[in-house]
């Protein structure tokens, strides 16, 4: 049986991506991106998290996330999917053009997620420049600054992006 490595133990960004219930896009509305964003905002003063950086596409979500303790992600990621979770299969009943493909007792979000574990700003940036580009290559939008739902604005132009950014003490 493959035991999982479990990088929670120390305090590094973590690179964060987790997809929709077969890849479906039950993001693709706005009203259940901004769900999304709601629950990360209540998590991260929830957990005392510092988000770097995220972006939240029609299928899934990439998101860059500092802890000042270890042992965090985990429950976080639980907590944040949980309560979206609920929040968008609540919206999704209540808008029948967009649950007519979702059947109520399916999961939003995929069982797992992914987190790479970074250590240096080098790779912050690098992972950064990616999620802001995720709209761009995917043909959503041709600037960065067009994606209302990540926190490229905030980068660019210091405009508030609905969660505080900020750069993580390592």
């Amino acid at each position: 049986m493959n035991k999982r490595i479990n990088f929670d133990d120390q305090r590094y960004v973590h690179f964060i991506t987790f997809s929709c219930y077969g890849n479906r896009t039950c993001l693709d509305h706005d009203d259940a991106k901004r769900r999304v964003l709601g629950a990360l905002n209540h998590e991260i003063l929830r957990h005392s998290a510092t988000c770097v950086g995220f972006v939240i596409m029609p299928d899934h979500v990439h998101s860059l996330i500092w802890f000042k303790e270890p042992g965090e992600l985990s429950a976080f990621i639980r907590d944040w999917k949980r309560s979206s979770s609920r929040s968008i299969k609540q919206f999704l009943q209540n808008h029948s053009e967009y649950a007519k493909n979702f059947q109520s007792a399916d999961p939003l979000w995929q069982k797992r997620y992914y987190s790479f574990e970074i250590e240096t700003e080098e790779k912050i940036e690098e992972k950064l420049t990616y999620i802001h580009m995720n709209p761009v290559k995917k043909g959503l939008v041709e600037n960065i600054m067009d994606w209302r739902w990540s926190s490229a604005r905030y980068y660019v132009s210091g405009k508030s992006v609905g969660v505080p950014i900020g750069w993580p003490r390592m």
